[in-house]
């Protein structure tokens, strides 16, 4: 069936604020470069549900798989997701039509002061593992809290006093406004962010050809490079995100550079690595560097918990 003939566009959208915000940028850069009218259509995945941390619940997939039966199932055309949501496997019958250009990947800490002035034993809050390791590298000092719920949730923790701190990513507090509450933003050599973070994922049906056309309007192919090589190594690894896994990747001067690094979860130890090549070659790259980290022991890292 030709999208011509369909009426409008339905996209699948999760709830909360931010996703709902930044399917709706999508839907309206798809509008502008293709004529095509898009509505959202919202849908409730086990992780808006659950109150458990991800690395309980089964990790991303649990916001990425209700709105892929969706898709499949035909309720909707097409969904947006957080990349970094997305799982490294494929999935039969679907099909990641494009990636639009990326947001800044980089951590944000939220609070009254930089990570070095917050006072010893400081309370900051994260869900994420990832985090947890490499804030622990940084401040060994510090107390980490699990936290889970939207941003403005867990803004109100520091608000409230609950907290003295949190990380989130830059990119979506940007996306709802709310970029007063960052004290700090980590450059790569401080914090490296998840693979993929700070970019968005179109899916669609595979057997949709005529969708995937028109939504790889959307697709910017050095953000489609830089996050195939962050991806790769996290798949090679076999982690997900209850690994300590960091990635970035960066287009210069014609050439792909790529940082990832393990981090032991209390902070103690890391194996962290990069290379270089041609951009074309991102996939190979980041499995080359995979293995690399493989050989200097980060699977045994990516094993423990305290």
């Amino acid at each position: 069936m030709s999208t011509a003939s369909t009426g409008p566009l339905r996209l699948g959208t999760r709830k909360s604020l931010m996703a709902t915000t930044q399917s709706r940028q999508v839907a309206d850069e798809v509008t502008r470069l293709t004529g095509h009218a898009v509505e959202l259509v919202g849908v409730t995945t086990q992780g808006d549900v659950s109150k458990a941390l991800l690395a309980q619940i089964g990790g991303t997939g649990v916001f990425v798989n209700a709105l892929r039966d969706k898709i499949l199932s035909g309720e909707v055309d097409f969904a947006v997701h957080s990349l970094k949501d997305l799982p490294t496997s494929e999935t039969p019958g679907i099909a990641l039509a494009a990636t639009p250009v990326r947001d800044d990947p980089r951590d944000a800490l939220c609070g009254p002061a930089k990570l070095a002035d917050l006072p010893r034993g400081a309370r900051v809050g994260t869900g994420s593992p990832r985090r947890v390791a490499q804030l622990r590298a940084l401040r060994p000092d510090l107390e980490i809290v699990p936290i889970r719920g939207n941003a403005d949730t867990r803004l109100r923790k520091v608000a409230d006093g609950e907290l003295d701190a949190i990380v989130l990513a830059h990119a979506g507090l940007r996306r709802i406004g709310r970029l007063d509450a960052v004290a700090e933003v980590f450059e790569p050599d401080q914090m490296l962010p998840a693979p993929g973070q700070g970019s968005l994922a179109l899916e669609c049906r595979t057997d949709r050809e005529d969708l995937r056309a028109l939504l790889g309007t959307v697709d910017d192919a050095a953000t489609r490079r830089t996050v195939t090589a962050e991806r790769t190594v996290l798949a090679v690894l076999e982690a997900g995100c209850s690994a300590p896994v960091g990635t970035y990747a960066a287009e210069v001067d014609e050439r792909l550079h790529l940082t990832a690094a393990v981090v032991a979860y209390d902070g103690s130890r890391q194996v962290r690595l990069s290379a270089s090549g041609h951009p074309d070659a991102a996939e190979q790259i980041g499995r080359d560097l995979a293995h690399r980290l493989l050989a200097q022991g980060a699977d045994q890292l990516m094993g423990e918990r305290d």
